[in-house]
């Protein structure tokens, strides 16, 4: 025994210790630079970053001064985007897109303000690709270069051109690293109207659809808010290198928006924090009024803009801000924006005594609901923490959103936060199948007791009230705010039957009246689960709908047998585990699109227009001809 562990000792050689090049090291651990995978079904899924990483250096040569259109295309899983900015100096050509540590970026002039410092963006897309195509075209000349998962295939010669000045990429992701992926475009219009937003005037065409804004940051809450339920008029101010605007509406929460040198930072960080510390001081100093910092930031919608010279940020994705200076030797962000705010808004208030009583309305009544709720919100949060001890809705898991990561296997263990999920299930039968399948690490199992109560129009008030929509707002951690939120991922998993669309239809309605933040960060999706099983003596396939039930029985032949799922409770817990594993889960998210407003859509789905909502139905109603031909 001593023997051997002398032995294993002495293996530690110099052959031990491997390094990888660029493209192994970005391919083994791609985490390190698109944060996580994923199939397409998440906003911050891998291939968005991808598209991301290379728009990024076509917006900055923009803010340089360089090319007002960027033209995307995106056809089927490949996608081609071309500025008109410089172009790459035709001879470093390869080595940008190839080797790490080289690119104009790190030279502070070049790009003072620049989203991308490290010149990592671009290899990454280049090693995370099937197929990877870079061309410039710069005075009159263009260079053409081909790579496969990073290694270059061929590097064409420099030839005479009469196209304009830019980049022009093309690249398919590599399916064996994202599987079974899929662009979702509302994803993107999203992420391009961002852009634009941040860059009045640059024109963006998505195939074939034209994105500009004139107006920037107001154009962006004109689209996110609707003119009816806003309290005052949008206030927009804009200053050297920070751009501001702001509203209180009806809704629940703070709905923020923060930006760094065009980059949308959705976990916020630095600038965020500042401006949320320095609208209640500036406030409080105008009203002469110690209002609770809830209360003013209570029904906030607001978005800012920072420029900041050589940001700082937690991770390669760009998506939370770490600088604590806006420039070298400069300002501290904190100061940076306070400073902004005592001057401009302090000014615009006394200016506009209407829009400055209705503010002080706004907060006055946040107050008020606040003390109302206080004497109810205690009794249910001592039922809920009794109830947590054996709280038999709840089957949790292991690793949560809000933990904090250990020094050991950072990495891993945030690849699992990512994909920490909850299940919100209706009835014993489903839950039962979810929770013997389940990843206990990764994922939990809330049971719904039957069918939970229509909210629309009612106050938070009954958020306490409801014993069941209490216990799942502790079990989520969101009673104060989405920063404790513990699962990543929020799963209504029912029925695919006219019961489980009605309690999809009341859950969403539940989130989009009291925690519209956890649908619009992308956080609430619908499991889907196969409809059909058909199989043979030699294989089984599982069809999520007719068309791929008819293409299924069509390759089995010989009259296959078909069993038609009628509830989760029917797939036994052996089957389930292949539809909610990370390789097999398919999941529908539940996107609120640019323009559309939560309390018009709940009045129109959930409120007492049933006239209106009864002729839609007829109107667009459609019958399955192959079902009434089966039923026959």
């Amino acid at each position: 025994m001593a023997e051997a562990k002398e032995k294993n000792m002495f293996d530690y050689t110099e052959d031990s210790i491997r390094s990888l090049d660029w493209k192994e090291h970005i391919r083994l651990r791609p985490g390190m630079y698109i944060g996580k995978l994923g199939d397409g079904s998440s906003p911050d899924d891998g291939i968005y970053v991808l598209i991301k990483e290379v728009l990024d250096n076509c917006i900055d040569e923009h803010t340089m001064g360089y090319g007002k259109q960027i033209e995307i295309k995106i056809d089927d899983k490949s996608v081609t985007i071309r500025d008109y900015g410089r172009g790459i100096p035709l001879g470093k050509v390869v080595d940008v897109v190839s080797k790490i540590n080289t690119g104009a970026k790190y030279d502070s002039k070049a790009f003072q303000k620049s989203v991308g410092l490290n010149g990592v963006g671009t290899k990454a897309v280049n090693a995370l690709s099937n197929y990877f195509r870079v061309q410039s075209v710069r005075d009159g000349k263009t260079k053409v270069a081909e790579f496969e998962k990073g290694n270059l295939k061929k590097e064409h010669k420099e030839t005479a051109t009469d196209e304009a000045n830019g980049t022009l990429v093309t690249f398919i992701p590599d399916d064996t690293v994202f599987k079974n992926f899929h662009f979702i475009h509302e994803y993107l219009d999203s992420q391009l109207w961002n852009y634009c937003y941040l860059n009045a005037g640059l024109i963006i065409n998505f195939n074939g659809k034209k994105y500009v804004s004139k107006n920037g940051l107001l154009d962006l809450l004109q689209r996110k808010t609707n003119e009816d339920e806003i309290r005052y008029p949008i206030v927009h101010l804009k200053g050297e290198d920070i751009e501001l605007a702001f509203t209180h509406n009806n809704d629940y929460g703070e709905d923020l928006y923060s930006f760094v040198n065009g980059q949308y930072t959705t976990q916020g960080g630095t600038h965020q924090q500042a401006f949320r510390e320095a609208f209640v001081k500036v406030v409080r100093d105008f009203y002469k009024k110690d209002y609770d910092a809830a209360d003013i930031r209570g029904s906030i919608c607001a978005a800012i803009s920072v420029r900041v010279q050589e940001p700082v940020f937690e991770s390669q994705t760009k998506t939370k801000l770490g600088s604590l200076n806006v420039y070298e030797n400069g300002p501290s962000m904190k100061n940076f924006v306070l400073e902004f705010l005592a001057r401009e808004l302090d000014n615009f208030l006394h200016r506009n005594a209407t829009i400055a009583e209705a503010l002080k309305k706004r907060i006055e009544q946040s107050e008020r609901e606040r003390k109302e709720l206080a004497g109810i919100k205690k009794l249910a949060n001592e039922r809920a923490k009794k109830a947590n001890l054996h709280n038999k809705k709840l089957r949790d898991c292991k690793v949560h959103l809000n933990d904090e990561p250990p020094a050991k296997n950072k990495e891993e263990f945030i690849a699992l936060q990512n994909n920490s999920t909850i299940f919100i299930t209706e009835g014993d039968s489903a839950s039962g199948s979810i929770t013997k399948a389940r990843s206990v690490d990764t994922q939990a199992v809330f049971s719904l007791r039957g069918k939970p109560l229509n909210c629309f129009g009612l106050t938070k008030k009954i958020v306490y009230e409801n014993e069941e929509f209490n216990l799942l707002q502790h079990a989520l951690n969101i009673e104060d705010g989405m920063d404790g939120l513990r699962y990543n991922r929020i799963v209504i998993a029912t029925d695919a039957d006219v019961d489980g669309m009605h309690i999809r239809l009341l859950l969403m309605t539940f989130f989009l009246q009291f925690f519209p933040d956890l649908v619009k960060r992308g956080h609430v999706y619908i499991l889907e689960t196969p409809l059909f099983r058909v199989r043979n003596k030699q294989e089984t396939i599982y069809c999520y709908d007719e068309t791929e039930k008819k293409a299924a029985v069509k390759k089995l032949g010989s009259k296959p047998e078909i069993t038609r799922f009628k509830g989760l409770g029917e797939i036994s817990p052996k089957e389930f585990e292949a539809f909610i594993t990370e390789d097999g889960i398919k999941l529908q998210p539940v996107i609120l699109e640019q323009g559309d407003h939560i309390q018009a859509l709940l009045e129109y789905f959930m409120g007492k227009n049933t006239q209106e909502r009864q002729e839609f139905i007829i109107n667009n109603l459609k019958i399955e001809l192959d079902l009434i031909e089966e039923a026959v």
